[in-house]
């Protein structure tokens, strides 16, 4: 048996394995905080403490929240600590905070009362969040430090003061609980059973129940009715309760075990009907604090009753419990986006490369690969051996890509699917490689082997070859594409650990190779080919211009990150290294001069790719023909505090998806009749070129890639992302719902 053919067998059998029961990930508990948030200290140079947080992936650390203080005053001095600056996010109930990710590094300059010590201690307080499932916050961590000053030192971190809430129990499954454990915190729905009352026709009677050691907070409860006009909530009667310091909120008044609270309804004397939206928060002491939940009470006036249901933007029933009473991370992924499971995950993955044979970015792949399998018709086994060899090239492409992101992410660093189209020299290495595809098949040159399929061993030894690598280029230029059901198995690959993400990978190798292994082991599809003959030749010559023709298209990509003046190099360097394809398709003798002056203009075209590199991006100047107004955290921030609908698109000039859905949805009258009676603004970020900021706004909505679309509603509370592919009618639901009050 060939290696070839075993490692299809092994992928094979991963592929059965994906058939298993799911990996039970949702178990794995959190990292202690000091795992999360690993702090390393240096205090070598006199005068400056350095303290370093090594972030774990999917945790961010809020720059307000770290505090540095001496534990003696009046031993040392500590001047301003020096914090780099974070990613600027806009939370609903913090306002504007800065995060990090990653590794980050703060200075403290500090003076010595004593110039004799040999000591320092210091206090240092940080809080930071877990932004996947289960979302939830850390109370602030307080590491108490003593610092031999001039030499260097670790701060082994000790376990987490908090056990790590179990992701099952945060999100309201249930949890074996060991004898003699600490129970896990109960579903909000549970911890804070809430009810409302008709008391008489001008007042409601609210009542929360609460289990031992659960409390709400009264200043963080607020009652407004939203219907009809001229009613409005008059101020509750709260009875007494328990007098309680937060570290955040200061002095304040917390309820325990039961609460009702009378609410008087001005204006109601001739109502029927209301509609009161309430809003509570409360904490299990010494232990979590939830977000902030949200419930609709529809009332009937006549009847003398009233009815509790979700609002219209409500904070999930079971939603993933805070740790410390902090709002939730911000940016986490909206609630329609229910994370997959492994066996879901491959499904999608399997379903994603499929559809990846269908997009334009790999149709003239597609073209190259066509002419290879009509050649072998007239033999099984050679239609066999093109399969094999051609999946063979995708797999190892996709796996090692998959091993390049992820291996590069678990490092803590971001990186999206995609990402090198934003890198001018690879733009300009597969326009080079697409004009000399393109080249070779008019005829210009040859790539070994004859159009027959039948030749010697070394010919058929660069068939496989050919093969192979026609793999590889289809990976290659399938990567702007982000099919349909690929992102959400791409997105489980990024936060699961290595060996799944590997197999998510080869599931979607398996899925772009598909319909050619189909092909080569099933006749009776085989058969369905046209048998080969002359006119082959003249079918070969013609599918070598969608190659050009992709060439021309990443041109234009590369035009819009670098100008015209990359452009006219790319062209200028294209033309040489034709000019070299030429002379070497005509002297083939192997003469000394004509390897010389092949290799010259070989390296005159790769002089003129390498400059394109160096140079900078042209500074334009931003237009609104499509009527949308560019992405930027500030403005993003500044609509939705005014209350106004907001659908943020990001987007990619490489992007062929995005292109597609600009065609067929956004660029349309249509749409922009849609903005107009939604009131609804479009926001376009432009990830063509390296930008920070859109690559923080993806990481933020867990995508990893473009086209990312993201609807904000007009009463605030957290954004929506819509499908990759888009479709009018979805768009219109999604910014009609965002415009109702």
């Amino acid at each position: 048996m060939s290696v070839v053919r075993r490692a299809l067998l092994l992928a094979a059998g991963l592929g059965l394995f994906a058939t298993l029961p799911a990996l039970a990930q949702d178990e794995q508990e959190l990292l202690p905080v000091t795992q999360a948030f690993h702090l390393t200290t240096d205090a070598s140079q006199p005068g400056t403490v350095k303290l370093h947080w090594r972030i774990a992936p999917d945790y961010y650390l809020y720059r307000g929240r770290i505090k540095i203080a001496a534990a003696d005053p009046a031993a040392v001095k500590l001047g301003e600590p020096n914090l780099p600056a974070g990613l600027k996010e806009h939370d609903e109930y913090l306002g504007d905070v800065e995060i990090y990710h990653g590794d980050i590094e703060a200075t403290v300059p500090y003076t010595l009362v004593d110039a004799g010590a040999r000591t320092i201690a210091l206090n240092v307080q940080y809080q930071g969040c877990h932004e996947v499932e289960p979302k939830i916050c850390y109370p602030p961590n307080t590491e108490h430090l003593t610092l031999a000053v001039g030499a260097p030192s670790t701060i082994p971190t000790a376990a987490a003061a908090t056990p790590p809430a179990n992701a099952a129990a945060l999100l309201g499954a249930p949890t074996a609980v060991a004898q003699g454990s600490e129970a896990q915190p109960l579903p909000a729905e549970q911890a804070f059973r809430f009810e409302a009352l008709v008391k008489d026709h001008g007042s409601l009677l609210l009542r929360w129940t609460m289990p031992k050691d659960y409390y709400l907070y009264r200043d963080k409860t607020q009652v407004a009715v939203v219907s009809p006009a001229g009613v409005s909530a008059g101020e509750p009667d709260w009875p007494s309760g328990t007098a309680h310091h937060d570290e955040h909120f200061g002095d304040t008044i917390v309820y325990f075990d039961q609460v009702e609270l009378p609410v008087p309804l001005e204006g109601a004397a001739n109502a029927t009907s209301l509609a009161v939206d309430v809003s509570y928060q409360g904490c299990l002491e010494n232990g979590i604090c939830y977000p902030v939940m949200k419930r609709r009470v529809n009332v009937d006036l006549a009847a003398g009753t009233a009815s509790v249901s979700a609002s219209e933007t409500p904070q999930s029933a079971a939603a993933p419990a805070e740790v410390a009473p902090t709002p939730p991370p911000p940016g986490v992924a909206p609630a329609g986006d229910a994370p997959v499971g492994f066996i879901a995950a491959i499904g999608l993955a399997l379903l994603g490369g499929l559809v990846l044979n269908l997009m334009p970015c790999v149709l003239p792949v597609l073209s190259l690969k066509a002419v290879t399998v009509l050649e072998s018709g007239e033999s099984h086994a050679a239609a066999r051996r093109h399969a094999l060899w051609y999946t063979a090239g995708v797999l190892v492409a996709f796996a090692v890509l998959g091993l390049i992101i992820v291996g590069i992410r678990a490092a803590g660093h971001g990186i999206q699917w995609g990402a090198q189209f934003q890198q001018p020299l690879a733009i300009g290495v597969l326009v080079y490689v697409m004009l000399a595809v393109g080249l070779s098949m008019s005829g210009v040159f040859e790539i070994g082997g004859s159009l027959g399929g039948v030749g010697s061993g070394l010919a058929a030894r660069s068939g496989r070859s050919g093969d192979f690598f026609t793999g590889v280029l289809a990976v290659v230029v399938a990567s702007p594409c982000t099919a349909p059901f690929m992102g959400s198995a791409i997105a489980f690959a990024f936060a699961a650990p290595l060996t799944v993400a590997f197999l998510i990978f080869l599931a979607l190798g398996l899925g772009l190779a598909l319909p050619f292994l189909v092909i080569g082991f099933v006749p009776a599809v085989a058969r369905l080919l046209p048998r080969p003959g002359r006119w082959m030749e003249t079918l070969k010559q013609a599918l070598a211009f969608p190659m050009y023709l992709t060439a021309v298209w990443l041109l234009w990509v590369l035009t819009k990150q670098r100008g015209a003046d990359a452009a006219a190099l790319v062209l200028a360097g294209g033309v040489l290294l034709a000019m070299a394809l030429w002379w070497y398709g005509r002297s083939r003798g192997g003469r000394v001069l004509s390897w010389v002056f092949t290799g010259v203009l070989a390296i005159g075209a790769a002089a003129a790719l390498w400059t394109v590199h160096g140079l900078p991006a042209p500074q334009t100047v931003t237009t609104a023909a499509d009527g949308s107004v560019p992405y930027s955290p500030e403005k993003l921030a500044e609509l939705r505090a005014a209350g106004t609908p907001v659908l943020v698109d990001m987007t990619a000039d490489w992007c062929i998806t995005c292109k597609a859905n600009e065609h067929a949805v956004l660029d349309t009258d249509a749409f922009h009749a849609l903005l107009k009676r939604t009131g609804t603004v479009y926001m376009k970020g432009d990830w063509t070129d390296v930008n920070a900021t859109i690559a923080a706004f993806l990481e933020q909505y867990h995508s990893v890639g473009v086209p990312l679309y993201v609807v904000y509603p007009k009463g605030g509370g957290e954004g929506t992302k819509l499908s990759t592919v888009l479709t009018y009618d979805t768009v219109e639901k999604a910014l009609e719902a965002a415009a109702r009050p």
